[in-house]
């Protein structure tokens, strides 16, 4: 028997979803057959069938009202994608005690918001609803620069787990590890073209991701091919990161190659 991912039928809330892996992710949610609303700051959306809000996902008031929203005109939600977040280069003891707040805020505490209101209406309809929270290998391994975000990732991985058990059997909450990818900024994210080059090289499958195979992942935890899948983290990021004293080794290794 054929498997394929199939949501036709149901809808799809993606936070942060104009741009980068959101876009990516509304995206390969659309093609599979869901309504998807995507949501950001900002007014601009996303070309191609989805529909978009404007939203904080910040405030609780906000959330609760955009949820409210998606129901009265599709008349459910069925999967939220808590994808809105990130964070500037800043060292921890450069940065401001209300950047540190705004960087968990946005990475975390909104995540639980969303989760809330979403888990809210999941739990009165007929086929309960999905949660996909995407997370970050920042949240499993050391994030000089980024630590504040490196720790709020952490946490919504603890709290991916924790969601799975209070609200299971009719909500499934599941998390995405996401690696590196290439988007419009990768360029802001990771230097020049060489530079990315470069860094592509340390990765197993030798290359940043493509937003649409985040996507993908989340379109089958989604799905019914996944419907005992829950509480999991399922790691998106080409067989890891090497650490870099094995790298430095094998480059100077290969320098020496006769």
């Amino acid at each position: 028997m054929a498997l394929s991912v199939d949501l036709a039928g149901r809808v799809a809330l993606v936070t942060g979803g104009s741009r980068g892996i959101g876009r990516g992710i509304a995206e390969v949610l659309a093609a599979a057959g869901a309504t998807v609303v995507t949501c950001a700051r900002s007014e601009a959306a996303p070309e191609g069938p989805v529909e978009h809000v404007v939203c904080d996902v910040r405030d609780a008031d906000a959330v609760t009202a955009m949820v409210a929203g998606v129901v009265a005109r599709h008349g459910r939600l069925d999967l939220l994608v808590n994808n809105a977040g990130g964070a500037p280069y800043v060292p921890a003891a450069e940065a401001s005690s209300r950047f540190h707040e705004k960087v968990v805020g946005l990475n975390l505490t909104a995540a639980l918001g969303c989760a809330r209101a979403a888990n809210a209406v999941m739990q009165r309809q007929d086929g309960g609803g999905s949660i996909v929270n995407i997370s970050s290998l920042s949240g499993t391994r050391p994030s000089p620069g980024t630590a504040a975000y490196g720790a709020a990732k952490a946490g919504l991985d603890s709290l991916t787990t924790s969601l799975a058990q209070e609200w299971g059997p009719r909500v499934r909450v599941n998390a995405v590890e996401v690696g590196m990818v290439r988007t419009a900024d990768a360029a802001d994210h990771y230097g020049s073209d060489a530079t990315v080059a470069e860094i592509e090289r340390t990765i197993p499958l030798g290359r940043m991701a493509e937003p649409a195979e985040v996507g993908r992942v989340v379109a089958f935890l989604a799905s019914d091919l996944a419907s005992y899948v829950s509480g999991a983290r399922v790691a998106c990021h080409g067989g890891g990161e090497q650490p870099v004293f094995l790298y430095i080794a094998q480059q100077r290794m290969k320098e020496h190659a006769p």
